[in-house]
């Protein structure tokens, strides 16, 4: 007894030790705003006598879950001439032989215990820093020690043995691979100039081939040595823990560490100065868009004081404004680009940047670049108007209002990736109460004019790059250096208007519409959820809960979609929603429909596929009504608006010119071809189709599609409280129009093709194929479609093993289950990856011994237990996601599956069920040989 009173003791002082944190927060003093900014008051922090850092919180989003992270502030910048790629490949190395862990044994035990690789163990490397990535159950210590071994493993026992980097060799080199094409040629032409005498330019992450071919062993080892030392490493845990025992776990793996002797100075790599202007242009052949960049260069600025918590709000109102009437203008019928960003923030870790960006189609590129520099000089020679600032306020505010909401449910990944980030660049991370109360405080303090000064201070005459890349046509290969200046000079001379800005002050409906009344509520115990019916024959579906203190969201569905349609709308059909949704709703623009809205989340999208049609919200309970709102609006007032229309068919025009310059865009339309037999009334992605659509036919059809709301089911999950939805729902969805009769969709008799199906595409010139083998057919049995998902999560465990780790012949791969339902149940299995041209055969036929062995099989016991874990992680996972049950609720009313299968206590069942003889039979059932389609895409050369 005396033990469980000291108990409830400290849990009393806890509870006011954070009520005074809180507290505190709430009284923040911003009349003396040099004081540094605090950490967050939730997170433990602490260094090693080796100097090794580390960050502690206890955070219960998700449950039984822990995210375990090793910062090395070390990459790719610190490479020696001799070793460019290698801090990379170091990274690989990880995973492939440690002190405790022999080859594979790490990944092998990890995805045991329900830990997906990928998913829950990843890593990357910039060039900066080097990062480990591991999210473990929390409820098991035996896993949690395995856990902390396998970090201090990383930090100092990676065995390095000759003969495992020769066979990750291969590995990364396909890594390498997959990022050939446009984007990267087209970066080595540009980086050089953007980070002209920097060794930026010239150290990328993922290194040059032929030293990834031919380094020497020690010289990885080297890197390893010289970087992966104590006092440049911290180690990150947050999750469902005991603060108390993961300190403890730290400094017992942790603590044995040695500082390094005359340890190599880590210096951050700077971007000179330059008083010239630098361009580059850079055009190729396989480039599907074009993109033009202004970049001012300045100082990198650190955030450490309260003053410079301010600065950035202010950064974030000017980027915000700016970018509003960047949207604005791509809103005209012939706008001069597709979409356009301006914004200031770090550019590299010693450098800041002001950068102005917009694509636009290359026959409008000297437009483009005079409009994005145009309005730039209206918003330095005459600023932002109160009216855009006092409105955007309102956005900021909503924005950091949702996230302080939240502030006790968000997922522990985001708090690691909070403290890594702290770590590396040395910058506090305050708590979110801390940033939404300084918000507030600060919020009305900010003027106009002190938002109008950044500009002045941002655009200079020196450290100036301005690059100009797109497809290889003659409008672009034609300008050059002169041409950029000559349209500057032009642009700095203008005296452009003042911004006019549209104040409007209506409400979104001006007319509130006639109610109806809810005529039955039936509670569903099964799912925890009441299905209520209105006067008009809509059913709606709730299911409360509290999984998230701030999300509402919703889905509303109807079978018909654009199968009802004759085969010559389809174009009109195909970009309906988008169209409608482009153009407004009610008797607002969508300009003006973004200044209603301002500080409200709330948003609806309205779509039509194939064979449905619907709505999806999502929203908070405070803005409810408001999607609402929107909902009933986008049923009984769509907008019709020409010019809208126009404007999106402009930039649709312009991004379709050179979509299929892409290889890799191009082999997944011939693909989707493949698959369905070239179906004429399969919505494959063709330009020529744009020339096709009608306004009025678009819109006619849209109508029909949501003419008849008794037709939808309406679903909402979240932090609903059902009798304050209750009279909401009455008016704004209990009004809406029914018609008597109900509607389905039509079978268009799309189906893949039978019997073994090959084809090879040749596009590209890069020594890169794509693989895709696809499996695909009739579900016979519904009981068959688990065993499915469960024969490809096991496949792609072994096809990892063999095609990447044994062979090294791709960097990955994995096998993808996808179940149809509508318009017959189907299944579709599918292998893809990249590999070199020279392999693809050999790689092809690997896969094809494995499904032959899972034929002849079934799992091994081992492969078997890592896809029943991986399951009931997944199961337990979801059962506190909000998408996750909305989902649940659309298989239950809208695919008509019995709930009773749906539950927990009955998915577990069946992962339990699952066996190596059910897995075998599957295959042999479904990814038959004789019934395969592979579709391979080769180099032109």
């Amino acid at each position: 007894m005396e033990t469980l009173k000291k108990v409830k003791i400290f849990s009393l002082l806890l509870l006011l030790v954070m009520f005074v944190k809180v507290a505190n927060a709430q009284e923040i003093d911003i009349k003396n705003l040099n004081q540094p900014i605090p950490m967050d008051y939730k997170v433990k922090q602490g260094v090693l006598p080796n100097g090794i850092k580390y960050y502690i919180q206890k955070n219960a989003k998700p449950e039984k879950r822990v995210e375990l992270r090793l910062a090395v502030n070390a990459g790719s910048l610190q490479e020696d001439d001799d070793q460019l790629g290698l801090a990379h490949f170091v990274e690989h190395m990880c995973f492939n032989g440690t002190k405790n862990f022999k080859k594979n044994e790490l990944v092998s035990y990890l995805q045991s215990v329900g830990v997906q690789f990928g998913a829950h163990l990843n890593a990357y490397t910039s060039f900066d820093e080097t990062v480990y990535i591991l999210t473990l159950p929390s409820d098991k210590q035996d896993i949690m020690d395995k856990g902390f071994q396998i970090l201090e493993d990383w930090s100092h026992n990676v065995t390095f043995e000759d003969a495992e980097i020769d066979k990750e060799r291969g590995v990364v080199i396909e890594e390498w691979r997959t990022g050939l094409g446009a984007g990267q040629r087209i970066r080595d032409k540009t980086f050089p100039v953007v980070f002209k005498d920097s060794r930026y330019a010239e150290r990328l992450p993922i290194g040059k081939k032929e030293i990834l071919e031919s380094f020497k062993y020690d010289t990885v080892r080297r890197f390893y040595r010289d970087w992966y030392r104590p006092d440049l490493m911290a180690v990150i845990v947050v999750g469902d823990i005991d603060e108390a025992a993961m300190e403890a776990k730290i400094k017992e793996h942790f603590s044995k560490l040695t500082p390094a002797q005359n340890p190599r100075p880590r210096k951050d790599a700077e971007i000179p100065n330059h008083k010239d202007m630098l361009t580059a242009t850079a055009t190729d052949k396989e480039a599907n868009f074009t993109q033009m960049q202004v970049i001012y260069k300045h100082p990198n600025e650190k955030t450490l004081t309260f003053t410079d918590a301010r600065r950035d709000i202010l950064y974030d109102m000017f980027r915000g404004m700016i970018n509003r009437r960047f949207s604005e203008i791509t809103q005209q019928p012939d706008p001069p680009f597709n979409g356009a960003f301006a914004g200031f923030g770090g550019f590299l870790r010693t450098k800041s940047a002001y950068t102005l960006t917009s694509t636009a189609s290359e026959k409008k590129v000297e437009q483009a670049f005079r409009a994005l520099l145009t309005e730039n000089k209206r918003v330095l020679d005459h600023g932002f108007t109160s009216g855009e600032l006092e409105n955007y306020k309102k956005e900021l505010l909503a924005s950091y209002e949702n996230d302080y909401n939240e502030r006790d449910k968000v997922q522990s990944a985001r708090h690691a990736a909070r403290y890594v980030r702290s770590f590396l660049v040395n910058e506090p991370s305050p708590s979110i109460e801390w940033d939404y109360v300084f918000l507030k405080k600060v919020l009305p303090t900010i003027t106009v004019d002190e938002v109008n000064q950044l500009i002045k201070r941002w655009v200079t005459e020196e450290n100036v790059v301005i690059t100009i890349t797109g497809p290889e046509k003659d409008e672009l290969k034609a300008i050059g250096e002169n041409n950029i200046k000559t349209w500057l000079k032009e642009v700095a001379v203008l005296k452009p208007e003042a911004y006019v800005y549209k104040e409007v002050n209506a409400a979104l409906m001006a007319t509130l519409p006639k109610a109806g009344k809810i005529v039955k509520e039936t509670n569903i115990e099964i799912l925890g959820a009441k299905e209520l019916i209105l006067s008009n024959g809509i059913k709606v579906v709730i299911k409360p809960t509290d999984f998230n203190n701030d999300q509402i969201q919703m889905s509303a569905l109807s079978f018909g979609g654009s199968s009802l349609n004759n085969g010559e709308d389809d174009p009109s059909s195909d970009y309906a929603t988008a169209i409608v949704s482009q153009g407004g709703i009610g008797a607002f623009s969508q300009v003006d429909l973004e200044k209603v809205l301002s500080g409200k989340n709330a948003s609806v999208f309205p779509f039509i596929t194939r064979y449905t049609e619907g709505l999806r919200g999502n929203t908070t309970p405070k803005d409810f009504e408001t999607m609402l709102q929107l909902t009933n609006m986008f049923f009984t007032q769509p907008r019709k608006d020409e010019q809208a229309y126009q404007s999106f068919l402009t930039r649709t025009k312009a991004f379709a010119a050179n979509f299929f310059a892409n290889p890799q865009l191009y082999y997944g339309n011939e693909l989707q071809k493949v698959l369905t037999q070239n179906h004429p009334r399969v919505n494959i992605f063709n330009p020529e189709k744009l020339d096709k659509i009608n306004l009025d036919k678009a819109f006619q059809i849209y109508k029909e599609r949501f003419a008849d709301a008794d037709d939808f089911q309406f679903l909402f999950v979240g932090n609903i409280d059902i009798e304050k939805a209750k009279p909401l729902l009455e008016l704004y969805l209990g009004s809406l129009p029914v018609k008597q009769g109900s509607e389905t969709f039509k079978d268009l008799g799309i189906r893949p093709p039978t019997g073994v199906v090959e084809k090879e595409i040749k596009r590209g010139k890069d020594p890169k194929s794509l693989v895709t083998i696809a499996f695909t057919g009739e579900v016979k049995d519904k009981k068959d479609q688990p065993l499915i998902r469960s024969l490809a999560q096991g496949l792609s465990i072994k096809l990892i093993e063999n095609l990447r780790e044994d062979k090294g012949g791709v960097y990955s791969t994995r096998a993808n289950a996808s179940i149809g339902r509508y318009p017959y149940e189907s299944y579709q299995v599918t292998i893809s990856f990249s590999c070199a041209p020279e392999n693809t055969q050999k790689l092809v036929n690997a896969a094809y011994d494995e499904i032959k062995k899972i034929q002849e099989n079934g799992f091994t016991p081992e492969d078997l237990n890592k896809v029943k874990e991986a399951q009931k992680r997944d199961i337990e996972r979801n059962q506190k996601e909000n998408p996750y049950w909305l989902g649940i609720l659309q298989n239950v009313y809208i695919d008509k599956i019995d709930p009773n299968e749906l539950t927990e206590a009955n998915l577990r069942k069946l992962v339990d069920e699952l066996s190596s003889d059910t897995v075998k039979a599957t295959a042999q059932k479904y990814l038959k040989l004789d019934n395969r389609i592979v579709v391979t895409m080769n180099p032109e050369q």
